[in-house]
Formats: structure tokens, sequence, C-alpha cells
């Protein structure tokens, strides 16, 4: 760990060396593309149908019927914001893992931020919602944009800790 630390430091070409650095070292591995499932919606109101469409049938062929409903509010409450406040091209992505994940991405460069709409309000509840469905989310900028995630529990069931497996 000290050797990679020392090389990851090196190539730090106008830093003082210091032993005040934290570095973090993880190693990743990637998904089997069967857990995955990505689109490229339209940039209009139609992708938000289409969105929860695509979506339920993924769900369906993963067996997650029963995230059905949450799922599609969370893709569509994304997905609506990604329109109204994005810019360019949009994309949707589904990951099954550990937990199940939402992602849609995004070229605009603001970060969102879940507020509790008044009354009368015909805007703000999205983000609001979400975070009442998913057991957690965020954003990250990317290059050239950002993706907003929400993560799902998967549900507990002997057969889909076989296929996690």
């Amino acid at each position: 760990m000290e050797d990679l630390c020392d090389i990851a430091t090196q190539s730090l070409p106008d830093q003082a060396p210091c032993d005040d650095v934290t570095l973090l070292l993880v190693r990743t591995r990637s998904l089997c593309p069967t857990r995955v499932a990505s689109w490229t919606p339209p940039g209009d109101q139609s992708a938000v149908r289409s969105a929860r469409t695509l979506a339920a049938r993924q769900l369906t062929e993963w067996g997650l019927q029963g995230l059905q409903d949450a799922t599609q509010l969370i893709v569509s409450e994304l997905v609506t914001n990604a329109i109204r406040h994005g810019t360019g091209q949009i994309e949707l992505r589904l990951v099954r893992h550990q937990v199940l994940t939402c992602e849609v991405s995004d070229t605009g460069p603001s970060t969102p931020r879940p507020r509790r709409a008044r009354t009368m309000d015909e805007n703000g509840r999205g983000l609001f919602l979400v975070t009442n469905l998913c057991r957690r989310w965020g954003s990250r900028p990317v290059p050239g944009g950002k993706v907003v995630w929400a993560d799902q529990d998967l549900p507990h069931t002997s057969g889909l800790r076989a296929a996690a497996a």
C-alpha cells in the first residue's frame, strides 16, 4: 500500500511531498452486461412515458415486478427533471447489483435539490418524492454534465440471492 501511495503522489509534479495526504484505493470490477440496461430517450415529454415503459419491461425481465411502481415514479421524476432543467441528450440506466440503481444523466451543470412544494405549487415535488421512495439518492458530476441516481433495496428472496451470487 505504501508503494502505491508513493507512486500516486509522485505523479503530482507541482505538489511538495507531505505526510498529510489521504488516498483511497479501490479495486473495481465490471458488472455482467445482463445487470445493466441503458436507453437514450428523446429530449421531450414523450421520453417520460417511454422511460417508464422501458423500466417496467426491464424489471419484469429481472423478476423485480414488486419494484415497478416505485421505480416508474423515480424514473418519471428524474427524466422529467432532466428534460426541464437539463440540456442536451438524456440517458437512463438501471443497474441491478446489491441494490437497484436508477441513473439519469444530462448535460446540465446544475445539481438538483429536493424541496417541499407549497399547496398550490405545480412543480417542486419530484425529488421530494424520490427521497421518500428510495434508500438514498444523489448526483455526481461527469465530464459534460451530471448523473442523478437513486438506489432501492432489492427484495430478499432466496431466488434473487442465488441469482446475485
